[in-house]
């Protein structure tokens, strides 16, 4: 018996279909963000790395060195093995990254520019994964809470107490409660708790990225102009009663009260180090306006603008004056009941934070440790002519630093044994001594590589550049 074909009957009212989307065209775009603007950032934040003395700079590709005239680029090589030989013989799927650099020598002013290879960078396949010794493998996304600053109100007897917490994606933590008593606090890094007026009084003896001049000199008279409108309650005067819990202000040396509070702030803060003025503006700058320690991301600044009315410029990512003065005023109007708090879980507070910056973040661990070592290399004594050999040779110690967690996280780095007297000892103790490294530096590095404890000390027959 035939069947009749009868084809197939839609009751759909829309004809055609959309086409299935990509579901890891995500992953893929997070990664060519990090080889493309992820990776200029990284080096744009590290340079120019300075010596201790001034007399060298060190750039590498960003807008400071466009800034200083260099044309310096950074390129990715071909993979040595493509995807199946990887598979099939267990190795690692990456490509090779050079980085163009430029050596300023301020004394002389000569520019040593060349170009060096940095590393082997694990190439993403098309399926969003990484072959890591003849293994895919695959970076999760994580949804973690937006940096930002969020408010919250805890209920004592009737009463509503307001906090806050200042949440960047880099850097120190600022949680803000209100006390019983009735006087605001701040816990700063997670450490120690002081009255927030005495913040506030010490952010006016700094200057922040952005030059603001609404805390200028710390007063009395300027916090209460600062707050009046929104501390009106006659009941709980809440910065007259913050402002009882400070010491009193004894003026030394002909100090403004900013200064004193400065003092008093980092004498909490660090209580075993010396509170001299010099040690305070450097260590509140360093841990809230500097840049590269702290950073509230594109999202943050955006997410914080948003959530106090501001309208700062989306280029400054730190903590400003003007910032910290609206977050005040806002826990006082919770406090008084004017405002409400936010809602902690809601997904808007929330954000995905994909493959590109989560490598970023390890990349970024590397490249401040190779700083600091690039920095300890330049301050060593070398003979004038060493100027290329330098440029050569400041990445092999560089790379010796990264931390296992940062550069392994892809592979592990190959290491050989050898004993003192081979070929490959011999020839790595000759170079080093003729770009003058100390013997200290070869003597770490030679056993953390080969295995084997070095000498104390140099070669009677050192071979000087």
């Amino acid at each position: 018996m035939l069947v009749a074909d009868l084809g197939v009957k839609s009751y759909a009212r829309i004809s055609s279909a959309l086409p299935l989307p990509g579901l890891v065209e995500v992953q893929l775009e997070s990664y060519e963000w990090l080889k493309g603007e992820g990776l200029w950032s990284l080096f744009d934040e590290i340079s120019p790395i300075e010596s201790y003395n001034g007399l060298l700079s060190l750039y590498l590709p960003g807008s400071k060195a466009e800034e200083a005239g260099f044309d310096l680029k950074y390129r990715f090589g071909e993979p040595k093995y493509n995807q199946q030989e990887c598979l099939d013989r267990d190795l690692t799927f990456a490509i090779p990254l050079y980085v163009d650099v430029a050596l300023l020598i301020r004394e002389t002013g000569e520019i040593v520019e060349q170009e060096i290879f940095l590393g082997d960078l694990p190439l993403m396949t098309e399926n969003a994964t990484f072959i890591i010794n003849g293994t895919e493998r695959v970076v999760v996304s994580q949804l973690i809470r937006s940096p930002g600053v969020y408010f919250g109100v805890e209920e004592d007897s009737g009463r509503r107490l307001a906090t806050a917490k200042m949440i960047p994606d880099r850097g120190a933590w600022m949680e803000f409660e209100t006390r019983k008593s009735g006087y605001l606090t701040l816990r700063f890094n997670r450490k120690r708790t002081v009255p927030v007026t005495i913040f506030l009084r010490a952010m006016a003896a700094v200057e922040d990225e952005l030059h603001s001049t609404i805390l200028t000199n710390g007063t009395d008279e300027e916090l209460f102009r600062l707050f009046g409108e929104a501390d009106n309650d006659p009941d709980h005067p809440w910065i007259a009663t913050t402002i009882r819990q400070e010491p009193s202000w004894e003026s030394k040396a002909g100090r403004p009260v900013a200064q004193e509070a400065l003092i008093e702030f980092y004498r909490r803060m660090r209580p075993g180090d010396p509170p001299t003025l010099d040690n305070a503006q450097e260590y509140l700058v360093s841990q809230v306006f500097d840049p590269q320690r702290y950073n509230l991301q594109r999202v943050g600044r955006y997410k914080l603008n948003q959530r106090m009315g501001q309208n700062i410029p989306m280029s400054i990512r730190t903590i400003t004056k003007d910032d910290i003065v609206a977050l005040t005023r806002r826990m006082i109007y919770i406090n008084n009941g004017v405002a409400g708090p936010d809602d902690m879980d809601h997904l808007g507070n929330r954000r995905v934070k994909t493959v590109g910056e989560l490598v970023q973040a390890k990349i970024r661990v590397g490249l401040v440790r190779m700083e600091r070592v690039v920095k300890e290399r330049m301050s060593l004594p070398r003979p004038p002519s060493a100027s290329s050999t330098f440029v050569r040779s400041w990445h092999r110690f560089a790379s010796s630093s990264v931390p296992a967690s940062s550069r392994n996280s892809w592979n592990r780095p190959t290491r050989f044994r050898a004993s003192r007297t081979s070929a490959p000892f011999r020839l790595w103790v000759r170079a080093a001594c003729a770009a003058s490294a100390p013997v200290s530096m070869c003597a770490t590095y030679i056993t953390a590589t080969t295995g084997v404890s070095a000498p104390s000390r140099p070669p009677k027959d050192r071979i000087s550049a």
